[in-house]
């Protein structure tokens, strides 16, 4: 009795469920063979608000010298800042990535990191029952979307109600010997999962904390191993800029789209020689400051050219094979020498926020050229940090060692300035230069490409329409005249077989 209308009810919540699931792919799980993992150290909850949330200090109060050295890692690993999290708070270190917009942790053991978040000890922490996958160049994640209560050690003052992402399966995110457990993705909304809708962290610090829309950012690590001990320091400056951290001026580019920090990159020059590239190679498909990628990443004509460029400066280093460009072999020198004579400055044009203006950030070698820890104390090894990228332009974190760089949202622009550390044996290794006309250069170096979105959601969105359209004729065969013979008996197809077919 009653199978007509619930077969009815079955195909049309079929139907919605096909259309407003999101495509989403498995990803694969190393056996979980874990010692020693804890959930985050617990900290005796402050006495107040039961929930543990306290007001900031006014905005023009706030203490930028405090956020000084707030940051530890290096260019290798990440640059990570010390949060507590929930009620009583846990103890957890965040990878800081301006390339992406989500703010997660690990919520469950995982074989490569000691401590996670627990959620269950957490009693400000909100469920939101949302699934999240973000996949990165290299690694991915997934997790539920909830939120909770977020303060920071040396950081603006008080506590935060932010979206937070308890990770539960990860691919090739988390590795051996890092010291951090979660990330903190400063990029625009546009760029969080599984929506824009998301507020992202820095969004609810600003809201919440009444702190001008611009943050800061300085990576001490220039000139020390990549795989060092992870201890040297930064500064996450939010809010605003300390003074402390730059020397000289500091040059603005304008933001050319908010959704990573996109700039407009004009020329490259390597030695005193200016490459010979329309200078819409150096922004395809883009041209973006990402804290969270380890090297200077450009795409391959880009990366090419470069290198070509280099070896025309030094008879030495044209003997070097191409696995040294590629990033798979180190170069060495005995023990007390230095490479720095055989390789040139780089140097890179960004435009103005006057457009007819530009000026240019110069690398010395001891930046792109990175020491390697070796087992043979008789040998300084070293390798090239640039490498070939297919999307993208990106500045990443050994030229973010050389500046000071404010990411200045409220003005729509990043500032670049000389970093107070970025000195190697006592010589400063950076430098910012300008301004020089752009005349001789495109009006616009963008090009959009509408299809820049990465594939995977493409064919997602494919893939939402294709079951749109199934509802729609599941509606269609509904509203049609039932033309069955009332006596005949009901057919009831095998509902296994639909399950079997949708997606999951």
């Amino acid at each position: 009795m009653m199978k007509g209308p619930l077969q009815a009810l079955t195909l049309l919540l079929l139907g919605a469920a096909c259309l407003a699931k999101k495509l989403t792919f498995p990803l694969s799980i190393s056996a979980a063979q874990v010692r020693n993992v804890v959930p985050a150290t617990q900290k005796p909850q402050v006495e107040g608000d039961p929930m543990g949330l306290s007001f900031a200090s006014d905005p023009g109060q706030i203490d930028f010298l405090a956020m000084v050295d707030n940051l530890e890692g290096d260019s290798g690993r990440g640059y990570y800042l010390e949060l507590l999290i929930g009620t009583p708070p846990q103890t957890l270190n965040i990878l800081v990535d301006t390339g992406s917009s989500n703010f997660a942790v690990a919520g469950s053991p995982n074989p490569d990191i000691t401590t996670f978040f627990n959620s269950s000890r957490s009693i400000s922490y909100q469920p939101l029952d949302i699934d999240v996958t973000v996949r990165y160049t290299q690694g991915s994640w997934t997790g539920l979307l909830g939120k909770d209560l977020i303060s920071l050690p040396q950081g603006v003052n008080g506590s935060y109600l932010v979206n937070i992402a308890s990770i539960y399966e990860s691919e090739n995110f988390f590795m051996p010997s890092i010291n951090w457990q979660g990330i903190l993705g400063l990029a625009y909304n546009t760029l969080a999962k599984p929506s824009s809708s998301v507020e992202t962290f820095f969004d609810s610090l600003v809201s919440q904390a009444d702190i001008s829309d611009i943050f800061s950012m300085q990576m001490c690590g220039a000139g020390l191993p990549i795989t060092g001990t992870g201890r040297n320091v930064g500064s996450l400056v939010m809010g605003g800029i300390e003074e402390h951290l730059y020397k000289g001026d500091i040059w603005y580019t304008p933001i050319t789209e908010e959704w990573y920090y996109q700039v407009e990159i004009l020329k490259f020059e390597v030695g005193n020689v200016i490459l010979n590239l329309n200078c819409v190679e150096y922004n395809s498909d883009k041209a973006i400051v990402d804290s969270g990628t380890t090297l200077l990443r450009l795409p391959d004509k880009v990366f090419s050219a470069v290198v070509e460029a280099i070896l025309q400066t030094s008879l030495l280093i044209q003997n070097f094979n191409d696995d040294f460009w590629n990033g798979l072999q180190l170069a060495c020198w005995d023990s007390g020498e230095d490479p720095w004579a055989y390789f040139p400055d780089i140097s890179i044009y960004l435009r103005d926020m006057n457009a007819s203006k530009s000026f240019r950030i110069t690398l010395k070698p001891q930046l792109y050229i990175q020491p390697a820890v070796t087992i043979r104390e008789s040998l300084n090894c070293f390798r090239f940090g640039i490498s070939q990228s297919t999307n993208a332009l990106v500045l990443g974190a050994i030229v973010m060692e050389g500046f000071y760089v404010i990411f200045d949202r409220a003005e729509k622009r990043v500032g670049f300035a000389v970093s107070s550390c970025a000195e190697v044996d006592g010589m400063t290794v950076s430098s910012i230069s300008g301004p020089f006309s752009t005349q001789d250069v495109s009006s616009n170096c963008i090009s959009r490409n509408p299809l820049r979105e990465p594939i995977m959601w493409i064919i997602s969105y494919a893939l939402m329409t294709f079951c749109g359209i199934i509802l729609l004729v599941l509606v269609i065969l509904l509203l049609l005249p039932n033309r069955r013979n009332r006596d005949d008996p009901e057919v009831v197809n095998d509902e296994s077989s639909l399950v079997r077919h949708r997606w999951k």
